[in-house]
């Protein structure tokens, strides 16, 4: 998992993002949390169903030229089920480890739960509801998923309506799919920056109580 923290944002651009959200906190005393993820869940009915869809079929099509090869006849079902388990375990093996490959066999609206859950169990995880005024906000960012969920502590979802942060999750989706993840996260910050400053503007003994970035490189729930 961590190659594909690696690949998904290099050390420069965490950096960057640090600079941002310290520049974001420096005008408010909301405490903003960037937070990615490998995953939000590890989705293993997507392995099987990958494999079960590309193996069997190939069994049935291969069946009967081995078959024919090893004299074992064109419908052998010891020929079929050795090309079947074959197949399926190492597609299964494949698929689990390939984010590209077991997207293909989740549906949106089960990543798109799995992703809300995993903000909010790591929202608690992380403290973000221990901030002296309630205004922590987390901008949870899911890897395999290419999913972001934003959500703010009691003291910020009451003055803040919550279709701003989904106009701004949605906004650093679409850049993270079109290849800019830390652009993308960047703006992200600066707008929840802008929000917070206008609602909590910085006061005399403000002081930074959350960590700023944390990236994760394995897929934790419990």
């Amino acid at each position: 998992m961590k190659d594909v923290m690696e690949r998904f944002i290099a050390e420069v651009d965490r950096d960057r993002i640090k600079a941002c959200v310290r520049e974001a906190e420096r005008r408010t005393r909301g405490e903003i949390v960037v937070m990615l993820v490998p995953a939000s869940h590890d989705y293993p009915m997507a392995a099987m169903l990958g494999a079960a869809a590309v193996s069997f079929p190939a069994a049935v099509a291969l069946t009967p030229v081995l078959g024919r090869m090893f004299w074992a006849g064109p419908s052998n079902m010891w020929i079929f089920l050795g090309i079947l388990i074959s197949l399926f375990l190492g597609c299964h093996a494949v698929i689990r480890r390939v984010h590209t490959l077991k997207r293909l066999f989740i549906r949106e609206e089960e990543m798109a739960a799995e992703v809300r859950e995993g903000a909010q169990i790591q929202f608690f995880r992380k403290g973000l509801y221990r901030t002296r005024e309630e205004t922590g906000v987390l901008i949870y960012i899911s890897v395999l998923e290419r999913q972001v969920w934003i959500l703010a502590d009691r003291g910020i979802h009451a003055a803040v309506d919550e279709t701003r942060w989904k106009e701004i999750a949605a906004a650093t989706a679409r850049a993270i799919r079109d290849g800019q993840p830390a652009e993308g996260i960047c703006r992200a910050v600066e707008e929840v920056g802008r929000i917070l400053s206008e609602k909590f503007p910085a006061g005399p003994d403000d002081r930074n109580e959350l960590v700023d970035v944390v990236v994760e490189n394995d897929m934790r729930r419990s």
